[in-house]
């Protein structure tokens, strides 16, 4: 019996999404990006998936630290509607996209040919580049490294409000998860919100059928219509 556990703990270590999270773990302590050992973590919560056929889960949502306004800046940035310009730069760039006609009729082109990046695009690059700032495990080995979190008290029934943001879609590959639609369809992250009690009970939606948008009220990233949006997760501490 001992040696039937040792075999399947060996073939857990060599997992590769296990070696990924382990990694991550021990970059995360050297970086001082965690807490001290022994330290709790800032953030600690259980969820289990609801809906029919969803087979995925439980998870455990481990934040090790919340982030610095300066480490959430570039995410909240990549949604929030840009500045106008003014004026005078705006006729700059008007008059300098009318000497670079000919490239746009097909000539050799300019840099002012490229688009510049979509929203979604701006988000993936900042995600991507965001510290690690805790994990959300499956089942203690499949583990979602988490780039971005929020969180604040809210003033409809004192509920709390958590935001966070994983590097890669959640559950995307479980039997029975809802498929994902709209932009996050192509998206490569994941956004859940959750709201909780005062005794960490509460539900979690997720941008897999619901799209992300900046919320300047609060300054920080969500999810649009959350109240409309579709149950995914039931949440514990």
């Amino acid at each position: 019996m001992t040696g039937n556990r040792t075999a399947r703990l060996g073939r857990v270590r060599k997992d590769p999404a296990y070696i990924r999270v382990a990694l991550g773990v021990v970059l995360a302590f050297c970086a001082g990006d965690g807490p001290l050992l022994g330290e709790a973590p800032a953030l600690r919560l259980r969820a289990i998936v609801v809906g029919a056929g969803a087979t995925e889960g439980p998870f455990t949502i481990e934040l090790l630290r919340w982030p610095t306004e300066a480490e959430r800046s570039p995410l909240l940035a990549a949604l929030s509607a840009p500045p106008p310009a003014p004026p005078a730069a705006a006729a700059a760039a008007d008059s300098a996209a009318g000497r670079g006609g000919r490239a746009g009729r097909g000539g050799r082109g300019g840099r002012g040919g490229a688009s510049p990046p979509n929203p979604l695009a701006r988000l993936t690059a900042a995600v991507k580049a965001a510290p690690t700032l805790g994990f959300i495990w499956r089942d203690g080995v499949t583990g979602y490294s988490i780039k971005y979190a929020w969180r604040t008290p809210s003033t409809h029934g004192g509920t709390e409000r958590i935001v966070l943001i994983i590097d890669r879609q959640l559950g995307v590959h479980a039997p029975g998860w809802p498929p994902a639609s709209g932009a996050a369809a192509d998206a490569e992250f994941t956004l859940i919100e959750i709201r909780v009690d005062a005794k960490g009970a509460g539900e979690g939606k997720t941008s897999l059928t619901t799209n992300i948008v900046a919320d300047e009220v609060d300054q920080t990233l969500a999810l649009e219509g959350y109240p409309s949006s579709p149950v995914l997760l039931k949440v514990t501490r």
